[in-house]
């Protein structure tokens, strides 16, 4: 049985991706959930991700995985390009899914997903992790409670060092991207203001840079937004960075909040406000948003317990990032042939 007394989830992990340590691996077993099975493109792979993480077995392909009668759930952590393709089979196949975000290659590819999940019944949810962690959710409480006052302003920041120039997520056809890999977590940080700002925010403006040698990858794009409230927004993101930054900001007419970190909080658990009584630091906690992420979804599952993400949601974003690449002067991603 899970920590909480419920029957643990038998969860199943497409690919033998590095973010599954962190992202599943640790939750499962800090919250006593199960991983069952693993499947990669190349078996030795698999096997050797279930020997060094516990892995009860490992399966012979993807589709064998989402078949499997033994399997509750289906994490995806495959490249961007994938993401889409696979939801769509474990959903067909009667599966919950906790897919990696972006939920899909684009918008037209998430509302597909959406309707699979209409008819599967299952529980589908894009894996922002992010906001599930006590971080966000004090910056969401001090907008509420009116310490700030009301919103003016927002702006995140998701910048990395860029990855080798093999890695997938430099990868058009696999739906690769400065946007897809980060900036969706700016915006959909942005997205969730919604409730203290009169409604979602459009798209003003958006601005971007190729990356060298490949062709309509993004290295960086920058993303203006409004409010209905009139409230303003800023969406920026950066694959080829120097160092880490993924910030966010949000500034009221009384005051402001910033965490240094909401994408990692594990990393940097402060929130840092200042108003006209003065600046404090909070320390909101440094347990990983991942292990909140799957309390959260597996509460969803056994219990039925509400959830701040689901398809709708998932389309939503796919919707504001293929806004942004067209604004950008870029394609939506395309969506990737299994």
């Amino acid at each position: 049985m899970s920590g909480t007394g419920r029957e643990p989830l038998r969860i199943g992990v497409l690919g033998a991706a590095r973010i599954t340590e962190r992202s599943l691996i640790g939750p499962a077993r800090e919250t006593g959930h199960r991983v069952v099975a693993v499947a990669a493109r190349d078996r030795a792979r698999a096997e050797a991700f279930a020997a060094r993480h516990g892995v009860e077995r490992v399966a012979g392909s993807y589709a064998e995985l989402v078949a499997d009668p033994e399997i509750d759930v289906v994490y995806n952590p495959l490249a961007n390009g994938l993401h889409g393709p696979w939801n769509l089979a474990a959903l067909a196949a009667g599966k919950h899914v906790l897919s990696e975000k972006p939920s899909a290659s684009n918008a037209e590819e998430a509302a597909e997903v959406r309707a699979a999940a209409e008819r599967a019944g299952t529980v589908f949810m894009e894996a922002f992790h992010y906001l599930f962690h006590p971080v966000t959710r004090r910056l969401h409480e001090l907008l509420a409670s009116g310490e700030l006052g009301e919103l003016r302003h927002a702006e995140a920041m998701v910048a990395i060092a860029a990855p080798p120039e093999s890695d997938p997520r430099w990868s058009l056809p696999l739906a690769g991207g400065a946007l897809m890999d980060l900036g969706c977590y700016g915006l959909h940080a942005l997205r969730m203001l919604a409730p203290r700002a009169g409604g979602a925010p459009r798209l003003t403006a958006s601005r971007a840079g190729e990356r060298a040698g490949a062709p309509g990858v993004d290295e960086w794009l920058d993303a203006d937004l409004e409010f209905p409230g009139g409230a303003r927004g800023a969406a920026r993101c950066h694959m080829a960075y120097d160092g880490l930054d993924m910030s966010l900001r949000i500034v009221g007419s009384r005051g402001e909040a910033w965490a240094p970190n909401f994408v990692l909080p594990h990393l940097d658990d402060r929130v840092v406000v200042r108003t006209a009584a003065g600046e404090r630091t909070e320390h909101l906690g440094t347990r990983s948003s991942y292990t909140y992420q799957l309390e959260a979804f597996a509460a969803r599952v056994r219990e039925g317990a509400p959830l701040p993400l689901d398809a709708d949601d998932a389309v939503a974003t796919m919707r504001l990032v293929d806004a942004c690449y067209r604004q950008a002067g870029f394609a939506p991603r395309p969506r990737t042939r299994v």
